[in-house]
């Protein structure tokens, strides 16, 4: 009896955070047109993260120094970080900073950031903000314009919008591409609209100069956008989305090297989760503020995905014993006709996303049908970050895809 109670409790907890977030999904579906245009006056520091990326440095570089914005007002720099390739001789022969960092110790994406922000701050020119990128993105050339309209407008931290540059590369990448577009629509598009905080992304972040040095950067667990993301958050800083300024990034294309960078981002994931839910948590419920709230469940997603696996096995087993059955389930307990439409409007998701992102690929279509082993694999994957979430290493995902930026765009 217990057992069954405890059971249908954790069910119900997990339902209403289902609701709560389709219930905002909902506010995607409306897109604001409407955008300030200011002259470009805020000058840009571009920081580079890599690692080993000579393969891939070249194009983004080209592609930043072909960007519709003043070219006195950006400087590009790239973090070199424990490279042992031609990541640095690249970018010196392109004529951007090479910016070489080797510390062994404190190995990630988080620590080469820290490092470089000091190596900043201390330098002769200084800058109204800082945009960072990964050494596999490319982006369109009217970024910085649109970070330079955020920024004028008064916000200190701005999210691009992620989309994937070889979508069609497998199943894989076709998976992440269409997440992507989901995620951007109906959840960081539908938070803006209800001016709500969005999350970083990892790349294509832009952060007011100010604001960074006062913070400090300090984020350098596997995860650094969404530990940066919740510092924000807490200090009463909320991230925008500028949905126009669009980044694509370079996703693995092995199921393998896929499950890699899911588990690093997993555990990383559950790093934060200890750390911020209970502080915002506590904050929403004093301050009355819905941002934080929202923020706090948002962190703890991932115990929401570990425990949808486990209360989804242990329902499993224990129909699948010949005995009788020790679990009740709350789905029971409900009319058959609200089970359908629960799982019809979560089907429809994908593809509602798909078509108001005007995706026109039918072959991204026929993907909706791989999607569901791609959303699936999150359960072990997450089951294993769990009892693996004390690992502090970086797992580098290798990227060998060598795009321009007009390849992309004619796609």
């Amino acid at each position: 009896m217990f057992i069954s109670v405890a059971f249908i409790v954790l069910q119900v907890l997990l339902a209403l955070i289902a609701v709560y977030q389709f219930s905002l999904s909902m506010f995607g579906f409306m897109k604001n047109k409407s955008r300030k245009r200011h002259a470009p006056t805020k000058s840009f520091a571009v920081l580079v993260a890599a690692h080993n990326e000579e393969k891939v440095v070249g194009a983004l570089i080209e592609n930043l120094k072909q960007l519709d914005y003043p070219e006195e007002l950006y400087d590009i720099f790239v973090i070199c970080d424990n490279c042992s390739d031609g990541t640095a001789d690249i970018a010196r022969g392109m004529g951007v900073h090479a910016c070489v960092r080797n510390n062994y110790h404190q190995k990630g994406k988080g620590y080469a950031i820290e490092w470089m922000l000091k190596e900043l701050w201390a330098m002769p020119r200084q800058y109204d903000a800082v945009v960072m990128f990964d050494a596999d993105n490319l982006v369109n050339r009217d970024f910085l314009q649109l970070m330079n309209d955020d920024l004028c407008e008064g916000h200190k931290v701005i999210q691009g919008y992620l989309d994937t540059k070889n979508p069609g590369d497998s199943w894989v990448t076709a998976a992440y591409a269409i997440t992507y577009w989901y995620c951007n629509r109906l959840w960081q598009l539908s938070r803006t609209n209800l001016g709500m905080s969005n999350f970083l992304g990892g790349t294509g972040m832009c952060f007011e100069s100010g604001l960074l040095r006062e913070m400090g950067w300090g984020a350098t667990s596997l995860v650094e956008d969404l530990e940066f993301s919740m510092r924000c958050v807490k200090r009463g800083v909320y991230p925008t989305l500028n949905y126009d300024a669009k980044v694509y990034d370079e996703k693995p294309v092995t199921f393998q090297a896929s499950a890699r960078q899911r588990l690093r981002w997993m555990q990383g994931h559950f790093n934060v989760a200890r750390n911020y839910f209970f502080p915002l948590l506590w904050a929403s419920i004093k301050e009355r503020n819905l941002v934080k709230f929202d923020a706090a469940i948002y962190t703890i997603s991932v115990y929401v995905t570990l425990m949808g696996f486990v209360l989804t096995a242990a329902l499993w087993i224990d129909m699948a014993l010949p005995a009788a059955d020790v679990i009740h389930s709350m789905y029971s307990y409900l009319p058959w006709w609200l089970l359908v439409v629960a799982i019809v409007a979560t089907v429809l998701q994908f593809p509602a996303a798909m078509m108001l992102e005007k995706v026109r690929s039918w072959k991204m279509f026929a993907h909706l049908f791989t999607l569901p082993l791609f959303l699936i694999s999150w359960w072990p994957i997450t089951f294993y970050a769990f009892f693996t979430q004390n690992n502090k290493t970086w797992s580098h995902t290798q990227h060998t895809r060598v795009v321009r930026i007009e390849e992309v765009q004619s796609k």
